[in-house]
C-alpha cells in the first residue's frame, strides 16, 4: 500500500525523536503529534508524552504522570525535551518568527507573539514542522526572531535545530556555517520545486534521498489507530 504526501511528513516529524531516550517530547500541531505518538508506538517507547498542559500520557492519551509546572520547567531548561514547532516565517540559518509580519515596531499583521520560542530553542532541541513549503515563509531573513538560530545562540549549551519538516521535503542545518541543507525529499517533489519555494540559497547535496517509505506496520499504526479519521489530510493538500 502506498503513503501520501501526508504520511510521509508523519514519519519525517517520527524521525526527529529517534534515538532520543528519555525525553519530554513536546510535538507542537496535528502531523508532529501523529508523528511522536508513532515514535513512541514503534522505535522510541521511551519518550514522554504530554496532554500540552500538566499530565505526561501515552500514545492512546492514556494519564501515566502528572507534570507540575515546575518540574515542566526544569526538564525545559535542563536540555531534556525535544520541541516541535511551527513557523510563520525560518530563515537560512533556523531563526524562527512567530510574532509579527514586518516591521516590529509597526506589523502589518499581529500573529501568536513571541511566546516560548527564546526559551524553547536556547535550552532544548527545538524542530520544525511548515505544513505549506513557500517563499513567505522560508525567508531570508525573518521580521522578528522568536526562535534562536544558529547565527545568534553564541554557543549556548542545549541548543540544537535537528531538523525542519516542510510538505516537500527535510532540511537540516548539516554544513560548515549551519545554513540550512536539503536532507531529503518527499517522493514526488524535485529540486527544483524546492528551491522555487525558498526565499533563499539551500545548500543542496550532490545526491538527495529520499525520506523513507513507512513500513506497512507504520503504515496500519497511522490509519488504524493513531489517526483512523485522516486529519492529517486536511494539514497536507498535496
Amino acid at each position: 500500500m502506498s503513503a501520501t504526501r501526508s504520511e510521509y511528513c508523519v514519519i519525517a516529524c517520527a524521525e526527529a525523536w529517534r534515538g532520543a531516550g528519555e525525553i519530554l517530547a513536546s510535538p507542537m500541531g496535528l502531523i508532529p503529534s501523529v508523528g511522536a505518538r508513532l515514535a513512541r508506538l514503534t522505535f522510541a517507547p521511551e519518550l514522554l508524552l504530554t496532554d500540552g498542559e500538566a499530565m505526561l500520557v501515552g500514545a492512546d492519551g492514556t494519564v501515566e504522570g502528572w507534570l507540575p509546572y515546575r518540574q515542566h520547567l526544569a526538564l525545559v531548561t535542563g536540555g531534556r525535551r525535544h520541541v516541535m514547532m511551527g513557523a510563520s516565517q525560518i530563515d537560512r540559518h533556523g531563526n524562527q518568527n512567530i510574532a509579527c509580519i514586518g516591521p516590529w515596531e509597526k506589523p502589518r499583521r499581529q500573529l501568536l507573539g513571541v511566546r516560548g520560542a527564546p526559551v524553547n530553542t536556547l535550552n532544548n532541541p527545538t524542530s520544525y514542522w511548515i505544513p505549506k513549503h513557500s517563499r513567505r515563509v522560508f525567508v531570508e531573513r525573518v521580521d522578528m526572531v522568536c526562535g534562536v538560530g544558529y547565527d545568534r545562540a553564541g554557543g549556548a549549551r542545549y541548543h540544537r535545530i535537528p531538523r525542519v519538516v516542510s510538505d516537500l521535503g527535510v532540511f537540516d542545518f548539516a554544513t560548515p556555517d549551519r545554513s540550512m541543507r536539503l536532507a531529503s525529499l518527499h517522493p514526488g517533489v524535485t529540486v527544483e520545486e524546492v528551491r522555487e519555494a525558498t526565499g533563499f540559497a539551500l545548500t543542496v547535496p550532490d545526491e538527495v534521498p529520499y525520506t523513507r517509505d513507512p513500513t506497512p506496520a507504520e503504515l496500519r499504526l497511522i490509519r488504524e489507530v493513531i489517526d483512523p479519521e485522516n486529519t492529517r489530510a486536511r494539514e497536507v493538500d498535496r
